[in-house]
């Protein structure tokens, strides 16, 4: 009894770690029961983990040495159950037996690939860049929550676009970096340095808009493409088409991007929900 209430209590820390970052997935947990879904939680507080380490460690060496115990972790954790909190729930659930430890490995793989990349010429080199890790997260995702067969094509170009988004978020914070927000013909077509993504300035908020104005569109292409998003993936996606509208109309484009859209109340409920019946529908189906 006291080993469950511990993993318990370290399962929970890393859960909230994840909702920090998500603040909107709250309400999805409504309709995700933690109690009957705590694979589906596990995971996405498992990604949190990842992209954490892909994009929040300045040194890559720092983050391939958290990376590569992660691909022993997983390389394992089919025989051993795992020793970290995430994995040990993980490796509870018959879904992570079913997969190939292939699939496991391949989000690690290429997070540390691209630990040391630069800033991408233009914005499809930034979509392609991207779409190697989120693609490896995208596939595991929905293979979890919709199996095998489903496509993960759109959870693919969804994820990066609201990596990107973020990415665009932290502008001031990301400025020294090597892998800037803005790709290189964008900084170049309006005539900024890195101290000048640092700095407000018109060329700056219409170099955001710019940005801005890509993402929309890829937006819009995305929501062509084949296959199903998990509740967690449709609400993020959503908060973040919402952000990007309104950002768009915004004089000054970044403090809106870094306040962000307050999504709570009924209406956030009913995206949750109507989320949630979606998912509910193509199971039954």
């Amino acid at each position: 009894m006291s080993e469950e209430v511990s993993l318990h209590g370290a399962l929970q820390s890393y859960v909230d770690k994840w909702l920090a970052v998500q603040p909107q997935q709250r309400t999805a947990l409504v309709f995700v029961d933690p109690g009957k879904y705590p694979g589906h939680i596990a995971l996405a507080a498992w990604e949190q983990e990842l992209l954490s380490a892909a994009y929040g460690i300045r040194e890559p060496h720092v983050a391939a040495t958290k990376l590569n115990w992660w691909a022993e972790e997983l390389s394992g954790a089919a025989a051993s159950g795992g020793r970290h909190p995430l994995t040990r729930v993980l490796f509870d659930d018959e879904r992570a037996h079913a997969m190939p430890q292939e699939r496991w490995l391949a989000p690690i793989l290429a997070a540390m690939a691209q630990l040391e990349e630069g800033t991408a010429v233009d914005f499809s080199a930034q979509l392609n860049a991207a779409s190697a890790l989120h693609g490896a997260l995208a596939a595991l995702e929905t293979a979890w929550w919709y199996g095998e067969s489903a496509s993960p094509e759109r959870t693919t170009r969804v994820a990066t676009l609201n990596h990107l988004l973020f990415a665009l978020r932290r502008l001031q914070d990301d400025a020294e970096r090597d892998r800037l927000p803005l790709p290189m013909a964008r900084l170049a077509r309006f005539g900024l340095s890195r101290a000048g993504l640092r700095q407000h300035s018109d060329a700056r908020n219409q170099a955001i808009k710019a940005q801005l104005d890509d993402l929309r569109s890829a937006w819009r292409e995305a929501s062509r493409l084949d296959g199903p998003l998990s509740v967690f993936r449709a609400l993020e996606t959503g908060e973040g088409e919402r952000l990007v509208r309104q950002a768009s109309r915004a004089d000054e484009p970044l403090k809106v991007l870094q306040k962000g859209v307050p999504d709570s109340g009924f209406m956030a409920t009913l995206r949750a929900w109507r989320a949630a019946q979606r998912w509910q529908q193509r199971l039954a189906g």
